[in-house]
């Protein structure tokens, strides 16, 4: 209720008759008359001024009804208004969405692109578009058939764009599966409620196979004298207008090839196989903004040969040697040649033929090539070296179109038909002595070769065939001369061997013709006497090892030392010990005595030498080492380790320690181990305490705050982990003081 005035209402559409509002009137006025959108449906009372519906709002009708509402008097005139009424029907989600076809049918190529569109479906909502009543949304309900985990197609769920998936693109083909069904959805209120309108529709899509295909592999003549550029393929996109272009796979200062906006591929200039014979290149589709189109397609072009290079000689001189005795028909090496043109095709394919010889002496047919591979052989007739050393052949190569002439030269060579003959068959004796320095030489020998010289048939290697079964000497040859040095080997020992009857022989590494054979020509005698010399004694050891403990009793024997002269001729006695720690070992008759090894020697290890002479000749003497490990015992208990004692700044304030250190002079054989405890008096215990923070180190602290300004004595026990374990008590003198501003003591 209220007066009349200018009003608005809003009222959702559909729910029946019903009240809207009652205007109240000011004297005279006595009813009130409504004019304008009625549309018989809305009305006032004139006496009680009640506007009404008398039925149903439609918002798909009319959203917005207007009308002007006035008082009268009696006489019917206005008192007040006319008043704008406005009307607006609120809309009510009462319309289902609907496609705009029943059925929809589109095509799409085989491997398209992932959600590029090849169709759309399309429906429409009467209720307000402004409203989510009709914010409509696609979705694929059902996919027939479905071969594979994903779906092959996609809708967007805005426009309604129908797409191949990722996995569409990929697997789509009509060879398997040419139609597919979809059940495509659309719901209103955004499908964000369950009570939303649902419509349907059927989608059949036929899949053909796709136009974009790689051709196949594109064979170019080289050479070509057509004028260029040359049509050699066509690609066709699966989607319209789109550019088209290429682009090298690898990197070349310039891709001879071009694409037009058909598709259509040429090839820019003639290419040259022998420069490259094959290429690899992409073809690729974009659409207007640059983005990639269909998948990139590779291109393999392959340059096809002809004949237009001709053989060439691998070397411009080859040079053969031949043995003068080599037998008919033995092949004596072979004309190498190549062709640039493509392997394995006539192009390429060599023919040898021999144009000439030179000298022909004895005969002008003394060499044949095989003419398919270019090997030489002899024919009927062995080849002499006196008659003629060297041999020019002019050899034509030729393929189906082009010749060339190599330069063979064949070398006679020598074969070993003559044996080493020793200038002496004996040697005069050599005498040495048996301490001669190893790689003396003894004796200079010499043999001759009646072969061509500097080659394996005339070179000569001497070497002791007999009377020396350890390899004592040893022969080597000088390169030039070819004369031999008798070397000594190995040291010479009178007492084992005092005569050699030594055997020599020579021989080329180049084996001898099989009808000629090494002789006694080739053999040489000679003896070596080798002298006596008075030899140092030799230790049985040359070197002397044994360990003792450090607290070992004086006159204890540690060790046997022996010795021998080489020669026999006297006994062997260790005469001094020589050293830095001599003065602990004394030696009696080959044996050694600990003279004194007081537990607190500053030594683990001692090395001490032995000297020892034999009675025929005093300065022929030997050393030999002897080396004494002493191994530590525990007899030493730890001790403080500390440059100072600790201290506390006074007054204490509670949680200070000091670090306390401990160290033994005892060996530890792994590490040092050490327990830190307080001794059993009540008063350190009382006030002080010892914590462990290591194998090594501990912390002592104050248990309490109240100490005086004095040096406390601090019983402490420390135990080692020796064997057996040792202990030390020790008064640790503690300060409490006064510092400074640098926490020290004053």
């Amino acid at each position: 209720t209220g007066p009349l005035k200018d009003m608005n209402f809003s009222i959702p559409e559909g729910g029946g008759v019903r009240f809207i509002y009652q205007f109240t009137s000011q004297p005279p006025a006595v009813s009130f008359r409504a004019n304008g959108e009625k549309d018989g449906i809305i009305d006032i009372v004139q006496k009680t001024g009640i506007l009404y519906l008398n039925g149903s709002l439609d918002w798909e009708t009319k959203a917005v009804h207007r009308l002007q509402v006035e008082s009268l008097d009696e006489q019917g005139n206005t008192v007040e208004g006319p008043y704008a009424v406005t009307i607006y029907v609120e809309d009510v989600n009462d319309n289902p969405p609907e496609f705009d076809q029943l059925k929809y049918t589109g095509v799409v190529r085989q491997n398209s692109r992932p959600g590029k569109p090849f169709m759309y479906v399309h429906a429409t909502d009467r209720d307000d578009p402004t409203t989510p009543h009709a914010q409509l949304v696609y979705n694929i309900l059902h996919h027939f058939p479905n071969p594979y985990s994903e779906m092959l197609f996609e809708v967007d769920k805005v426009t309604g764009a129908i797409s191949p998936s990722r996995t569409g693109s990929y697997y789509l083909d009509p060879q398997k599966q040419d139609t597919f069904t979809l059940v495509v959805t659309v719901k209103d209120m955004a499908g964000m409620t369950t009570n939303a309108f649902t419509s349907s529709a059927d989608v059949i899509i036929t899949v053909k196979e796709s136009l974009w295909k790689a051709p196949s592999t594109i064979r170019i003549q080289e050479n070509s004298t057509q004028v260029h550029p040359v049509k050699i393929s066509q690609v066709y996109s699966n989607e319209p207008n789109v550019t088209y272009d290429v682009f090298e796979k690898e990197k070349l200062p310039r891709l001879p090839f071009s694409i037009d906006q058909n598709g259509v591929i040429y090839v820019t200039q003639p290419l040259d196989r022998e420069e490259k014979d094959t290429y690899t290149f992409f073809v690729v589709t974009k659409d207007n903004e640059g983005e990639l189109v269909d998948k990139p397609l590779q291109i393999h072009v392959i340059v096809e040969d002809i004949n237009d290079n001709p053989p060439v000689c691998q070397q411009a001189l080859t040079i053969i040697e031949v043995q003068e005795n080599e037998g008919a028909g033995s092949n004596i090496g072979t004309l190498y040649a190549t062709d640039k043109d493509e392997k394995d095709t006539l192009n390429s394919y060599l023919r040898f033929k021999i144009e000439s010889q030179v000298p022909s002496v004895p005969a002008s047919n003394l060499f044949f090539i095989q003419q398919d591979t270019g090997i030489l052989q002899l024919t009927g007739q062995s080849l002499n070296k006196r008659i003629a050393s060297n041999y020019s052949l002019k050899v034509q190569v030729k393929d189906p179109d082009f010749q060339t002439i190599c330069d063979v030269q064949i070398h006679v060579i020598d074969i070993n038909d003559q044996i080493p003959i020793f200038e002496k068959s004996v040697y005069p004796n050599v005498t040495v002595a048996e301490n001669i320095p190893i790689g003396s030489v003894i004796l200079e020998i010499q043999a001759t070769d009646g072969d061509e010289p500097d080659t394996g048939s005339s070179y000569i290697i001497y070497q002791v065939k007999e009377g020396d079964p350890n390899n004592d000497f040893i022969i080597e040859t000088d390169s030039k001369t070819i004369r031999g040095f008798v070397r000594i080997n190995k040291a010479l020992d009178f007492e084992t061997t005092p005569v050699y009857n030594l055997v020599i022989n020579a021989t080329n590494p180049e084996p001898l013709v099989s009808s000629v054979q090494y002789n006694s020509s080739s053999l040489t005698f000679f003896k070596v006497f080798v002298t006596n010399v008075d030899e140092a004694p030799i230790f049985q050891s040359t070197v002397y090892k044994a360990e003792v403990s450090e607290d070992i009793p004086v006159n204890t024997l540690v060790m046997t030392v022996e010795a021998f002269d080489p020669e026999g001729d006297s006994k062997i006695v260790p005469k001094e010990v020589q050293g830095k720690h001599t003065q602990y070992l004394a030696c009696r008759e080959s044996l050694f005595f600990c003279k004194n090894l007081a537990p607190s020697r500053n030594w683990r290890c001692g090395r001490v030498v032995v000297n020892v002479s034999s009675a025929a000749d005093c300065w022929a003497k030997s050393l030999t080492t002897l080396i004494l490990q002493l191994n530590d015992v525990n007899d030493n208990p730890p001790l403080l380790a500390m440059d100072h004692p600790p201290f506390f700044c006074h007054p204490l304030s509670g949680g200070e320690r000091a670090l306390i250190q401990a160290d033994d002079p005892d060996k530890q054989w792994f590490y040092s181990t050490f327990s830190f405890s307080l001794a059993a008096d009540m008063n350190a215990r009382n006030n002080w305490e010892i914590s462990k923070v290591n194998a090594t180190h501990a912390y002592l602290s104050p248990k309490h705050v109240n100490f005086e300004e004095k040096v406390y004595n601090v019983p402490v026990i420390i135990n080692d982990n020796g064997n057996p374990p040792l202990e030390r008590k020790v008064n640790l003198e503690v300060n409490v003081c006064k510092c400074s501003s640098e926490k020290s003591c004053f």
